[in-house]
């Protein structure tokens, strides 16, 4: 019993829907993925921008708030409430300030930054430092210019409320995002990522476990071997490693789940394989078979073709004589539409070597300067050559149409070649011939060979284009 087409149709968009559900959270797995491995690189952004999204995703990574750098932000945070209270004449405050000096000090012997390979957020710190405290001169000390930063006739001097503000708009941010991220007992950095990526790939695992059973079942001829290698991309999505290989999954099942279409990008990627190593491909095959046409008649080949030619019966395997049919072919276009076109300049040739033959003869001469005689030799002269010209094309004619003309004129061309062929067969005859035809095949590679491989590709990849479509008619 067949199942009906509406329960067919049901099913099919049942599979479409649970497709694409599956489609949706494997793409949904793979932006965590990309997330989380540019997290640490983009982790400053994140921080000025959705400082949420390092809330969440710092303890995650092990990333905490670095020690030092953050005491000396809540010594300044100190410095300020101190200030509030009392102004610059608050006992505090001095001590506030010796302890910035001195925390200054050792942030820049010590480095505190390099942990989070943000030594160069060190560097923009002491380079404003001097420049707010030196101005131009950036070959004076860090260490005394915050130490003259955080000194109370500085701040009384420049205004306290301005260079604090300076303080917090470009240095703070600088300080601010140092942070100190702890190492496993592998050595490695700490990295739970593993625990948010682990429900998909357990439920990726359940689902390629349940595709496998269906697959085996539907298709009995089908172990499970074979039927996990029906969907061999989905194992990207069980690896806890080349987590970006998932990328291959993901591509596939949009496909199948009729989000997107690879097939424009398929057909252009091809293309431009295509393009790439069409002209190399061409360049190479042609010169290999030149090159191979070549060595043969270095071998002596030709040779050995020629004299067992002339010895060996000829296979015939249609019962029909192509040269024998080719050559009567061309006679009979030659003489019945080349030669009528051409024949005003075979006797425009004929009457040149005519009249210089007989203007060599004193006797034509004699006969020319004769009064009475005139135009006359001139005239017998073109009859001559008309009467000639047309008697031969009248004459290759009747023997084309005549049946014992043309075995004849066949038997004739068979001699011909036959004739031709023993002559070539000749050691000078034959050496000069091998000789010409290896330099002709040289000055080939050399003139033409560069030629063709570098014609336009993409119009014979249209070409192939249009026949395919021409085909899917």
């Amino acid at each position: 019993m067949t199942p009906s087409p509406a329960f067919s149709k049901a099913s099919r968009r049942k599979n479409l829907w649970f497709e694409r559900l599956m489609a949706t959270i494997a793409a949904a797995n793979l932006g965590l993925v990309a997330f989380d491995l540019t997290y640490v690189q983009w982790r400053d952004f994140w921080f000025r921008r959705a400082p949420i999204v390092t809330q969440w995703v710092d303890p995650v990574k092990g990333i905490e708030r670095h020690r030092e750098t953050d005491q000396y932000l809540q010594t300044v945070d100190d410095l300020k409430r101190d200030l509030q209270q009392g102004g610059l004449q608050n006992p505090q405050v001095e001590q506030r300030l010796q302890e910035l000096r001195d925390r200054s000090t050792d942030m820049i012997q010590t480095n505190p930054f390099a942990g989070a390979n943000k030594s160069g957020a060190l560097e923009k710190i002491k380079n404003r430092m001097r420049e707010q405290i030196f101005g131009q001169r950036r070959n004076e000390s860090a260490r005394q210019a915050f130490s003259q930063f955080w000194s109370v006739n500085y701040l009384q001097q420049k205004g306290v409320d301005r260079e604090l503000q300076f303080f917090d708009r470009e240095i703070r941010p600088l300080i601010a995002v140092n942070y100190y991220r702890s190492i496993g007992e592998n050595g490695e950095f700490t990295d739970w990522f593993w625990l948010v990526d682990l429900p998909f790939v357990a439920l990726f695992g359940l689902e390629f476990l349940a595709r496998t059973f269906y697959l085996s079942r539907k298709y009995k001829s089908l172990s499970w071997f074979d039927a996990m290698l029906w969907r061999w991309y989905d194992v990207f999505l069980l690896l806890p490693f080349w987590r970006l290989l998932r990328v291959i999954s993901v591509a596939l099942r949009l496909e199948q789940a009729r989000f997107i279409s690879w097939e424009r990008i398929r057909a252009q990627a091809s293309q431009g394989l295509i393009s790439n190593i069409s002209e190399e491909l061409a360049e190479v095959v042609v010169v290999q078979v030149i090159d191979r046409v070549q060595a043969s008649i270095d071998r002596g080949e030709l040779s050995r073709w020629l004299t067992q030619t002339a010895s060996r019966p000829y296979v015939d395997l249609n019962q029909r004589d192509e040269i024998q049919e080719l050559t009567s072919h061309l006679m009979k276009l030659t003489v019945y539409k080349v030669l009528p076109k051409i024949k005003p300049d075979l006797e425009a040739l004929l009457r040149h070597n005519v009249e210089a033959i007989l203007n060599q003869s004193p006797a034509y001469q004699g006969l020319k300067a004769m009064p009475l005689i005139g135009d006359l030799p001139r005239q017998i002269n073109e009859r001559l050559v008309s009467d000639v010209t047309e008697g031969a094309y009248s004459a290759i004619v009747a023997a084309l149409e005549d049946k014992a003309g043309a075995e004849l004129i066949n038997k004739l061309v068979k001699n011909f070649g036959q004739a031709l062929t023993s002559e070539m067969g000749d050691q000078r005859s034959l050496q000069e011939v091998q000789s010409l035809i290896t330099d002709l095949l040289e000055e080939v590679k050399v003139n033409y060979v560069r030629r063709w491989s570098s014609e336009d590709i993409e119009g014979v990849l249209e070409e192939a284009r249009q026949i395919r479509r021409i085909d899917k008619r």
